[in-house]
């Protein structure tokens, strides 16, 4: 079946002057413009194409890669404006349409904006919606703690920073547990930390082992040791906490925890001006 504003794996029928005219079933022949057909290709071959309409609202294919496809959420830069909406880069030679009555606030030219791309149900168009909320699932997700997700930053709250969860679901980060700069658009790995009984998820980004309290930080510190001169790193609790952020990307509580970890663990020893490296630390990971 064909999916517009998806990739789909389409024979080649047959070659003109300006392209190569592909088999999409019971839509019929659709384009593959001779910019984008890749060396080599020839009749009865299978390519890979992404489907979406021309100008003229005309079924084409292409090889390239959009920034988004149909059901999905990114953060796009607005091109230009006119009196219908806003039309955003989406990687494409024809723009990605948000009509004004999809935005959230007037768009403009330059910014960027989170949306979701879809169909219109009425015009069949592939379209932008700034209105993030109606797209996403009330259903309760079937995550448990410890889970690791996907996620994609939305916007600040009162709270933390609010996440979209596998493209799907809510949820937040709270202030007291970001320790690294988060930006709307950024697309990260999480940890479930409870999924609420409203279906929100509140989520962390150090995963914790049980009652062993190993966080992956502390797998991040024990792969940085291996790679340092005699398994050796000049940081420890005194150490000041901007020069820990700037290597580490963490908080001194956060690297302290992670030293404690490793420590109770017999992963490293506790020396004069920094932490060393144990052999059995050299021989292991942090387990999950």
């Amino acid at each position: 079946m064909i999916k517009l504003g998806k990739r789909n794996e389409l024979e080649v029928l047959r070659e003109v002057d300006f392209g190569m005219y592909l088999d999409a079933g019971e839509v019929g022949d659709v384009l593959l413009p001779r910019r984008y057909i890749p060396e080599g290709t020839k009749v009865g071959d299978t390519v890979d194409v992404f489907l979406y309409l021309d100008t003229e609202e005309r079924l084409v294919a292409t090889t390239e890669t959009p920034l988004v496809e149909v059901n999905e959420f990114a953060y796009l830069e607005v091109k230009w404006v006119n009196e219908f909406g806003a039309f955003l880069d989406w990687g494409l030679m024809k723009d990605l349409f948000c009509p004004f009555g999809e935005q959230k606030m007037k768009m403009l030219k330059g910014r960027k904006y989170l949306i979701y791309c879809y169909i219109d149900p009425v015009t069949y168009r592939i379209v932008a919606s700034a209105k993030l909320e109606k797209f996403l699932s009330d259903e309760m997700p079937p995550y448990h703690s410890g889970d690791e997700v996907d996620i994609l930053i939305q916007q600040k709250s009162d709270l933390g920073m609010k996440a979209i969860v596998e493209g799907k679901y809510k949820g937040l980060l709270f202030d007291n547990e970001i320790f690294q700069p988060l930006h709307t658009g950024d697309r990260l790995k999480a940890f479930v930390k409870q999924v609420r009984s409203d279906g929100k998820i509140d989520l962390k980004l150090q995963k914790y082992f049980g009652k062993k309290r190993i966080t992956t930080f502390s797998d991040q510190l024990l792969q940085y040791l291996k790679g340092c001169d005699d398994g050796f790193c000049p940081f420890h609790d005194k150490s000041d906490a901007e020069d820990i952020y700037n290597t580490f990307g963490v908080s001194k509580k956060t690297f302290k925890r992670g030293v404690g970890d490793l420590y109770k663990h017999q992963f490293i020893t506790l020396e004069e001006g920094g932490i060393r490296l144990t052999a059995k630390g050299a021989a292991e990971d942090v387990e999950d």
